[in-house]
This record gives C-alpha cells, sequence and structure tokens, in this order.
C-alpha cells in the first residue's frame, strides 16, 4: 500500500508553495497564491498507470489545502505518492498535473 502525502503545488509566477485552494469543486478549482497574488487552475490528466490500494495521507487535507480533480473519475483525493508522481485514492489512476489559466497576481 503506496503512501501518500497532501498535494503541493507551486505557484506558476513565482514557486511559492503557500498556495490555497479558493473555491469549491462544484465551481472550478481556482488557486491564488499568498505572496505573489497570482492565480491559478490546476488539471491531471491520467498516465495509463494504476496502484491499487491507495492509502490517504494523515491527517486529510484542509478545506483550502490545494486540490485537482482525477482526470480519470473527477474524485478530488488526489494526492502526491513522489516528488512530482500524483495518485487518485479513489480510483487508482497515476496522474501528472498542469497548471492552466494563469493570472500573475
Amino acid at each position: 500500500m503506496p503512501g501518500t502525502r497532501k498535494l503541493t503545488i507551486a505557484c506558476p509566477q513565482c514557486g511559492s508553495t503557500d498556495v490555497s485552494y479558493s473555491c469549491s469543486p462544484a465551481c472550478c478549482f481556482n488557486h491564488v497564491c499568498a505572496d505573489c497574488y497570482t492565480t491559478f487552475e490546476p488539471v491531471t490528466h491520467a498516465t495509463g498507470a494504476t496502484l491499487a490500494e491507495v492509502k490517504p495521507p494523515e491527517p486529510l487535507p484542509e478545506a483550502a489545502d490545494p486540490t485537482v480533480a482525477c482526470a480519470k473519475c473527477e474524485s478530488t483525493a488526489v494526492y502526491m505518492v513522489g516528488a512530482e508522481e500524483l495518485v487518485c485514492a479513489k480510483c487508482g489512476a497515476m496522474l501528472t498535473l498542469e497548471l492552466t489559466e494563469v493570472a500573475p497576481g
């Protein structure tokens, strides 16, 4: 069972990881950087690989922690399992991350 950790997203403008999720999954995935106020929306892409029995991190992310939807099942139970690798705890899909809608602060 692979260990996971909370999603960390670096600001595409300044590189800070002091990033907060500022909306709700029913609306969008808008994130804002606390250092330079750049806003952006992360999206995932499935790699085709999967992991079995993915265990969510402890503690679970807070509501304002960075989040993104799984490209395969749309779950927001997406966590990190390596330096840059993402996995969905619901369907096991391995994912890559892309930042879209970047608006410098």
